[in-house]
């Protein structure tokens, strides 16, 4: 079990403050707790071995879209929030309110991905920003392998950056195709701390 407790509030200073602690929280769809995990394994994708497949790579150098950075943050989250059908999702308005906040003090950032016409929001990725580390929270796409591009575009922006950790909290079989793995609590503890202790700017 990887929840360590659980709480009714959320915000910015919470965030600011667990986060470094390598805790992270989630909403529970039909109730009023927010549960904050630490998973003993940690899942993150090394920047340096950021897989990218011969179809996004040919995606990408098509580049057929527009990336941006910080332009529609907003967007993005309340796109990662929908689910089809109305399906409750673990994003819901703390969440949308404490981490918009962390925006606004330049902590968490988002990368757009554009149509070609530029007037719509074809993909995106949302996460937070402390030192040299990003914590990938959720990404979407209206248009299909646009999440993927978004994603690429926040690696490479990482790797230019001198950031030292992407962390992506859980590996599924579709992070683990960019090359997420999974480490042990103790060593992803030890890359924190040293990831903290850079200063990357993010834009």
């Amino acid at each position: 079990m990887d929840v360590q407790f659980v709480t009714q509030d959320l915000s910015a200073d919470l965030l600011e403050t667990y986060y470094p602690r390598g805790l992270f929280p989630m909403a529970n769809p039909g109730s009023e707790a927010i549960t904050w995990h630490r998973p003993r394994r940690r899942a993150v994708i090394p920047l340096e071995a950021f897989h990218v497949s011969h179809s996004l790579e040919r995606t990408l150098r098509q580049a057929r879209f527009r990336v941006s950075y910080d332009e529609a943050f907003g967007r993005v989250m309340h796109a990662c929030a929908a689910r089809p059908g109305g399906e409750d999702t673990w994003i819901d308005d703390r969440i949308l309110a404490a981490y918009g906040e962390l925006h606004r003090r330049g902590k968490a950032h988002s990368v757009e991905v554009w149509s070609e016409d530029g007037g719509t929001l074809a993909g995106g990725v949302y996460g937070v920003h402390l030192g040299g580390a990003f914590f990938a929270e959720s990404k979407f796409h209206a248009v299909r392998d646009m999440s993927k591009v978004a994603l690429a575009h926040l690696v490479f922006r990482l790797r230019a950056r001198g950031f030292a950790l992407l962390e992506v909290q859980y590996v599924t079989s579709h992070l683990a195709q960019f090359g997420a793995v999974e480490i042990p609590g103790r060593l992803y503890d030890r890359q924190l701390a040293a990831a903290l202790a850079l200063d990357c700017r993010f834009l």
